[in-house]
């Protein structure tokens, strides 16, 4: 990591992590744990292959800052609509900032094609793996609480 990153995400800020319902990938999961923990996020880790019900469950208890969702199977972007449209048909969590990010198709550096629905159907952000970590690293430094959180443009792309 760069020095700049030093303090991506300021003190007491609240994740969820989780994949998608069909990805049993776990070490993406434990990378983004270690990643926002080392800066001082408090994260929890809902693991893999988690079911749209449980994620939504989490976030009613939990209440977090910001919903991660990670996926490196290449079925994020099925994945990922359905459960942003869940998410945003939820009176409660209809204004939580959720972003998605990893492996979201099949199509490598062709994957970016799947940003626009994804940003178009709920998501605050979306990172694709083929950019890397940078614009997730620098949207992470601006997550001040879940009412001050900073203007993203509509086709990030990193993570």
């Amino acid at each position: 990591m760069t020095s700049n990153t030093s303090s991506i995400v300021r003190q007491g800020r609240k994740f969820v992590v989780s994949s998608v319902s069909s990805d049993a990938h776990m070490w993406n999961l434990v990378f983004l744990q270690l990643l926002l923990e080392e800066h001082g996020g408090e994260v929890r880790n809902l693991g893999a292959c988690v079911p749209d019900e449980l994620i939504i469950e989490e976030c009613r208890n939990e209440r977090p800052d910001v919903l991660v969702i990670s996926t490196v199977n290449g079925h994020g972007h099925l994945d990922g609509i359905r459960l942003i449209r869940k998410i945003r048909q939820d009176a409660e969590l209809a204004d939580l900032r959720v972003v998605i990010g990893g492996k979201l198709g099949v199509r490598g550096s062709e994957n970016i094609a799947f940003v626009k629905e994804l940003v178009t159907g709920g998501f605050d952000a979306v990172f694709e793996s083929e950019a890397g970590l940078q614009d997730f690293q620098e949207f992470l430094f601006g997550v001040e609480s879940a009412t001050e959180l900073p203007e993203l443009s509509p086709l990030s792309a990193a993570a």
